[in-house]
């Protein structure tokens, strides 16, 4: 069993993990709070981020869906007379019939 990229990768991860602790235990308490206020305010940058990208997803995707649209009417602008054609005209009931005669 030999020394792969993961055992190495997972080595190097521990030793980064280990210094990080040693730095914030060495740390003065207005050094961690700095610290602690800059990893907060990180954080909301990274939810009001993500909050702009799920609207603009969500425009985009209306906007496709009308561009969608908008394309099938342009180029099937006659589909609704082609299916008529295809199927022939609707069968009108017998209630619709009556209404037709005694008007």
């Amino acid at each position: 069993m030999g020394v792969d990229a993961k055992h190495i990768a997972t080595f190097l991860l521990g030793a980064a993990a280990g210094l990080a602790a040693h730095k914030y235990m060495t740390m003065t308490p207005e050094e961690k709070e700095k610290l602690a206020s800059d990893i907060k305010d990180k954080a909301h940058e990274f939810k009001n981020e993500a909050e702009n990208a799920a609207g603009k997803a969500k425009d985009y995707f209306d906007e496709l869906k009308a561009k969608g649209t908008d394309t099938l009417k342009e180029h099937f602008s006659n589909a609704e007379s082609m299916l008529h054609n295809l199927f022939g005209t609707k069968q009108s009931t017998p209630q619709e019939q009556e209404t037709k005669t005694s008007a």
